[in-house]
């Protein structure tokens, strides 16, 4: 006894019921072999009201185990052939009196399944709702599976079937989706092999190894890691500030320091963080400002807004550069040789010690031809500047002090020249000659007062379209510009051992020109000298006494020496009416020592040299032995009148908008002109084997 009711009745009963659903299926039969209708077998079937008064005589007990019964019972009565909601109706009363709540809910007397919370949802013709709650366990109201085939044994219906049936579609729907998953994973597999080139894939495989190191390399290495900060933080605030000065001539106003300072900041902050080489760096460079200045021109003689032509054509060359570097276009670079490097190298170095030179001859030309103190001061303070700088540097290679002081007088002695030449210049007499200073806004502010946003869509649709001519002519100089720049500092000679990344590089320097562009700032590329600066910055040497030349001991190869620079040129903004003390000769005297310094390891400007040397004084792998005087001498005027040409065309206000495409000649040059009138071995002894 449980609750006041006899579990052995409850039991009896619904056996007596279920003899009483066979007779009833045993009639149904008789009643269609003489042809009776439905309505008249349901109502003329002796057993039905049995069913009934069994379930009103359980309803008078309070047992919620009887409820599974019932549940069993309308399933089997459902079977029998009679109307189904009269028992369904008839269940749920009886369990609303069990109950309390009018809703048909419990479990077998028979199951111990406290952990299952029973519900019976129902589907058509009176079978019950089947679903699994659980992994590898079926819950049908807390029946399991060896009753449902009871049930199946007794009224010839197939529950336990309609459960493997419910199974076996949830299963099928399962691989069905684990199917489309594969498909779609495996479309976009085939989809990123097309994108993304091996050669990009290679990069990233080569680099992600070491990204961590890029940066714990540089805390582990502060000696040389700070001095190498305080240099070249001034060696790339000086051409930031004197190309700012230059174009804000060339442009009007449009473009001034403010805007180089900011861009030169933010661009070599993210390309420190995004980029493939991290010794290489990127910055603002006479042959980029030659361009911007020829898009000025142009846009002027045309009467068009010039920001938002500068915007689309910077967005095109993104575009352009983001695509190049996804298809691993950097390997085409390898048919810029030696050749097209060295006039690439003589080129920057000639427009450094050319803008050096004509700050200099403004101080004579707008002097009093009376009085030409300043002048002459000033072109003495960047001499002075230049040759201290140099001799610093060279300090490291002497046999004065010991080998830590000449480390340390070499990674510092060029900042403390800038600051004491700066000093110098407050001196009163100093003072009283009046030597230019750098101007600078007193206050940060964008040229001329304009929004940072640049109203990309105030131009037609088809000017937007039309940007893209220009904009592969910049691509073309960013292509070129870079990857020499990237691989100067790659160079075996270097001894590297991170590995390259060109392509990363590309598409870092991409994404940088697409930011730029849309709010105006001018765009930055591969920067030679302060690579090449930043390399041998970062690099510990010795002097080898037996061969008489300095050796690369090791590098440190770090992004926090170029993530911490362009953040202080960043900062600098804050600073701007210090710089108001910096002495412009003192600006020059700078330009001049990396001009200097991107001259030296430059083959071609040194057989310039030796074209006068005599023979026997030369070095026995010297190219002269191999391909003559006259045909050596031959291949060395060919690349200065290649450097004259590109110079020439770069100076012009008219073609130095196409300047880029000039570079590209080189190149062609190089691979089908040289090998007609020298040979493969005659190269290989010049350096520049073809590749």
């Amino acid at each position: 006894m449980t609750g006041g009711v006899n579990v052995s009745h409850v039991s009896r009963g619904a056996v007596y019921v279920c003899i009483c659903l066979i007779l009833q299926q045993i009639w149904n039969a008789s009643a269609i072999s003489i042809g009776r209708t439905n309505a008249v077998r349901h109502a003329a079937s002796p057993f039905a009201p049995i069913c009934t008064e069994w379930c009103t005589s359980v309803s008078k007990h309070r047992r919620s185990s009887a409820i599974g019964t019932s549940h069993g019972l309308e399933a089997l009565y459902s079977s029998s052939g009679h109307n189904p909601m009269m028992m369904r109706m008839g269940v749920k009363n009886m369990m609303g009196k069990i109950t309390g709540n009018g809703k048909a809910s419990g479990s077998f007397p028979t199951q111990k399944q406290p952990h299952i919370k029973a519900k019976h949802n129902k589907l058509k013709n009176g079978f019950l709702f089947l679903r699994r709650s659980k992994p590898n366990k079926i819950e049908h109201n807390g029946v399991t599976d060896s009753y449902l085939k009871s049930l199946d044994s007794i009224s010839g219906k197939y529950y336990f079937s309609l459960i493997s049936y419910s199974n076996s579609t949830k299963l099928e729907t399962v691989k069905i989706v684990q199917e489309a998953v594969q498909n779609v994973t495996a479309k976009a597999k085939r989809l990123k092999r097309k994108v993304i080139s091996n050669e990009l894939r290679g990069d990233i495989k080569r680099r992600k190894k070491a990204y961590i190191s890029d940066w714990t390399d540089g805390f582990r290495n502060k000696r040389q890691v700070i001095p190498a900060i305080l240099f070249l933080y001034f060696a790339c605030l000086a051409p930031a500030v004197s190309f700012g000065t230059i174009a804000s001539e060339l442009t009007l106003g449009s473009i001034g320091v403010v805007e180089f300072l900011l861009s030169s900041g933010l661009s070599g902050m993210t390309y420190a963080v995004l980029c493939g080489q991290p010794m290489a760096f990127i910055a603002p460079t006479g042959l980029t400002l030659a361009f911007i200045s020829g898009l000025f021109r142009f846009c002027t003689l045309n009467n068009l807004a010039f920001f938002p032509v500068y915007t689309w054509v910077g967005l095109w060359t993104s575009a352009f550069m983001m695509t190049l570097g996804l298809a691993g276009a950097s390997k085409f670079i390898r048919y810029c040789t030696r050749f097209t490097d060295e006039i690439f190298n003589g080129l920057l170095s000639m427009n450094f010690i050319y803008e050096a030179v004509s700050s200099l001859r403004r101080n004579f030309m707008l002097a009093d031809p009376n009085n030409l103190t300043m002048p002459f001061v000033a072109l003495a303070m960047a001499l002075s500047t230049y040759w201290k700088t140099m001799q610093v540097t060279m300090f490291q290679n002497s046999k004065f002090f010991t080998q830590k002081v000449r480390t340390f007088v070499k990674d510092f002695g060029p900042v403390a020249i800038i600051v004491l030449m700066s000093m110098l210049n407050q001196h009163s007499w100093v003072k009283s000659v009046h030597i230019p200073t750098l101007t600078v806004p007193a206050g940060l502010q964008l040229a001329g007062g304009r929004n940072f946003l640049i109203p990309l869509f105030s131009v037609p649709l088809g000017v937007r379209l039309l940007c893209s001519l220009p904009a592969v002519l910049l691509t073309s100089l960013f292509f070129m510009d870079q990857n020499i720049s990237v691989r100067v500092v790659n160079n075996p000679d270097n001894k590297l051992k991170k590995g390259a990344a060109y392509n990363i590089d590309m598409i870092a320097l991409g994404f940088i020109t697409g930011v730029l562009s849309l709010v105006g700032l001018p765009w930055m590329c591969g920067a030679t000298v302060q690579s090449m600066n930043h390399m041998r910055a970062m690099t510990e040497t010795t002097f080898n006494e037996e061969t008489k030349e300095v050796e690369i001991v090791s590098v440190t190869e770090t992004r926090l020496t170029g993530f911490t620079i362009h953040a202080l040129i960043l900062s600098t903004l804050g600073l701007l009416p210090l710089l108001s003390y910096l002495p412009i000769p003192v600006v020059s005297g700078v330009f001049l020592f990396l001009g200097r310094k991107l001259m030296s390891g430059n083959s071609f400007l040194q057989r310039i040299r030796d074209s006068f040397a005599e023979k026997n004084r030369l070095e026995i792998d010297h190219p002269i032995h191999t391909l003559g005087r006259k045909k050596m001498n031959l291949f060395t005027l060919l690349q200065i009148a290649c450097l004259l040409g590109l110079w020439v065309f770069k100076q012009n206000s008219a073609t130095s908008i196409f300047f880029p495409s000039m570079i590209g000649l080189l190149m062609v040059i190089r691979s089908f002109v040289l090998p007609k009138y020298y040979t493969e071995t005659e190269l290989v002894a010049l350096g520049d084997p073809t590749p």
